[in-house]
């Protein structure tokens, strides 16, 4: 009996049939005539009543619900999430799900309502979009039940706190997984460059043919043989690649709800996989007050699982960046030359300056790439019309921001330093462009 009252709930049909009943005892009071006639009816809906909590509760009959949740979420997309339900009962119901969603997405008012035929089967989704990376915890999933008659509910209660851990974007791995094999690269913004030049990777030594370089003749080996012998080299592919995040207070500004920080950890993770794809050894490391989160540049069959728990794990507390420690640390534990991405943001040139000696210092023996964003909710006040003095004074700001963000662009062009200039939504994207078009040119 216990359990039945935990589980029974009284519904709204309930309360207005039992309130009618009440005002027409009010009425009876002042027309006897009425008196008998509302106790026969309060005895029927009593009866209704009890027959109602019969059909629930009586016998082991219920409503099954499951929900299915990926054994991961990626950041920053639409993740869906399956409910699926069954209807043991002999009669159809009416359902009101209730599924206590993880506390980050602020969602209270989650309710969907649904109609089950008798012994029927349903299933609906929902779609959850996190913006952070962590832990997120489920709680009940509330399955309501009513009969036809509607008077009184039964509630079933399954998953109670599962965790479903949120990760960097494997959505956007996948879907960008397909570039790392085209060759079609205008399809994405490129031009297809043909790449000259001679690289010094040894493959074998062969006999020589006319037409060959002299320089490349194995002396030993043309002894050994008593015919000329000669190196052949092939096109060196496996070239470090390194992936830096700045996890300081310049990353800690929004967009859409994801934070700088969370829109580079996503490209670092699509991008790494790129990298392995076309035989480069992809590495990885963050800094702020210190460098932390470091994977060596390999291309091992457990290099893109490191990367990514490396990149799950990332934590800060935004303070100011260290660019000093960066350059003391990549010049210590980055002997061969790689191509560096460096996600980090400025704002203003003189932001700039202060960092530039250290962006030099590392550009000396590495190909540097500076990725930083634009600020998008400038560019939709430099293209709003003014209407007032206000708004004319905001967008002459707005607009001195984006011409300094342009002038940040050619001073680092000034020292050899390519950058990429972008938009958050389009960091991926960009940033898979811009190494595949210098693999393209082979300037490393």
């Amino acid at each position: 009996m216990k359990q039945i009252f935990k589980q029974l709930y009284l519904n709204n049909f309930f309360f207005y049939i039992f309130m009618g009943i009440i005002l027409l005892f009010i009425i009876a009071y002042f027309f006897p005539v009425l008196y008998n006639a509302t106790w026969y009816l309060f005895y029927i809906f009593l009866s209704f009543t009890v027959i109602d909590v019969a059909l629930l509760f009586i016998g082991n009959k219920k409503v099954i619900g499951i929900r299915n949740t990926p054994e991961k979420l990626s950041n920053g997309d639409e993740n869906g999430i399956t409910i699926t339900l069954n209807n043991q009962f002999t009669f159809p119901v009416q359902l009101t799900i209730i599924d206590e969603i993880p506390f980050q997405f602020q969602q209270r008012n989650f309710e969907v309502k649904r109609k089950l035929k008798a012994q029927g089967k349903d299933n609906f989704n929902y779609y959850l979009r996190p913006t952070k990376r962590g832990e997120y915890f489920f709680g009940n999933l509330n399955v309501y039940v009513k009969s036809p008659l509607q008077l009184v509910s039964r509630r079933f209660t399954y998953d109670n706190g599962k965790m479903v851990p949120t990760y960097p974007s494997f959505i956007q791995l996948r879907k960008y997984d397909l570039m790392a094999f085209s060759n079609n690269l205008f399809q994405y913004g490129l031009k297809k460059i043909r790449r000259i030049g001679h690289t010094m990777e040894f493959e074998q030594i062969k006999e020589y043919v006319q037409g060959d370089d002299l320089r490349t003749i194995n002396w030993k080996a043309t002894a050994k043989k008593n015919q000329l012998m000669v190196n052949q080299f092939q096109d060196e592919k496996s070239q470090n690649v390194y992936m830096i995040i700045d996890k300081g207070r310049v990353m800690k500004m929004p967009f859409n709800g994801l934070s700088l920080l969370d829109y580079a950890i996503n490209a670092t993770l699509v991008l790494s996989n790129v990298i392995l794809k076309k035989q480069d050894k992809a590495g990885m490391f963050t800094f702020s007050k210190k460098v932390e989160n470091r994977v060596v540049a390999e291309k091992r069959q457990s290099q893109m699982q490191q990367i990514m728990e490396n990149l799950y794990n990332i934590k800060t507390d935004f303070f100011e960046s260290d660019f000093s420690r960066l350059y003391v640390d990549v010049k210590k534990n980055i002997n061969q030359r790689s191509l560096i991405m460096l996600y980090t943001n400025f704002e203003t040139v003189d932001g700039l300056y202060r960092q530039l000696p250290y962006l030099k210092g590392i550009a000396k023996n590495h190909l540097l790439v500076v990725v930083f964003f634009n600020n998008t909710e400038l560019n939709e006040l430099i293209h709003k019309k003014a209407s007032n003095i206000q708004e004319i004074y905001d967008k002459v700001i707005a607009e001195k921001f984006a011409f300094e963000k342009r002038l940040i662009v050619n001073e680092l062009r000034k020292y050899g330093i390519y950058s990429v200039l972008t938009q958050p939504e389009e960091l991926t994207l960009d940033t898979i462009n811009k190494y595949l078009e210098i693999k393209a040119r082979g300037i490393l």
